[in-house]
């Protein structure tokens, strides 16, 4: 398998420094760049050409309208580079604001390595990704916002039944390699049928997909 080559953005060099270990082992992640900050990135990154970049990892500390503006920079530089957030503070007004500013995946610093990975993975294959504290946020927000009954109904005939069991383990939390375990299916597959049903239904992100879930009660929250 080709390396999936990735940089890091952490201001604080300690804890740039532990991250970076996290993934050593990882054989099929390589760390090629690392800076305290956006603009060093940036600078470092001009004598790589933007196809060597796969993944770009942000940490970020503080939920704040910078920080929203740093990933709007980093998706302008490089549009085809996706960008997974790592935060230590968040609600769900930063995370709404990330995914508008461009950022393809979201993690809480809660984490585990083994979520850390999956990401990367999910993100080098061209998909969105959210952890499931981030996705818990969102939920919990939604929920109190809408005021949803377990009588909520949505028309479900667009999807296929095998949708529908992609679709129902994924807001549970399932990564796509333990769908693919359950319904003997490969990875592949799943990531196929997850985009065919935004699609069908036409929802742009995870965070829609999983509303749409708790909508039509394939869910329990």
């Amino acid at each position: 398998m080709n390396k999936i080559n990735v940089a890091i953005i952490d201001e604080h060099p300690v804890l740039k420094s532990a991250f970076m270990s996290l993934l050593s082992d990882a054989k099929e992640i390589e760390v090629i760049e690392s800076a305290n900050n956006v603009n060093t990135l940036l600078e470092k990154m001009l004598h790589l050409p933007s196809t060597f970049l796969h993944v770009l990892i942000y940490n970020i500390y503080s939920p704040s309208d910078i920080e929203i503006e740093n990933i709007r920079r980093l998706k302008k530089a490089y549009g085809r580079i996706p960008v997974l957030v790592i935060a230590m503070y968040y609600n769900e007004l930063f995370i709404l604001k990330s995914i508008k500013a461009g950022a393809k995946g979201i993690l809480s610093d809660r984490t585990s390595r083994d979520e850390i990975v999956q990401a990367i993975y999910t993100m080098r294959n061209g998909y969105e990704y959210l952890g499931k504290t981030i996705t818990g946020v969102v939920l919990n927000s939604y929920l109190n916002r809408s005021g949803l009954n377990g009588n909520a109904k949505e028309n479900l005939s667009q999807l296929s039944s095998r949708e529908i069991e992609v679709l129902t383990l994924y807001c549970e939390g399932h990564s796509n390699q333990e769908i693919a375990d359950k319904l003997f299916i490969s990875i592949r597959t799943v990531e196929t049928h997850k985009t065919n049903i935004m699609k069908k239904i036409n929802l742009r992100s995870s965070v829609d997909l999983v509303k749409f879930a708790i909508r039509n009660n394939l869910i329990e929250v």
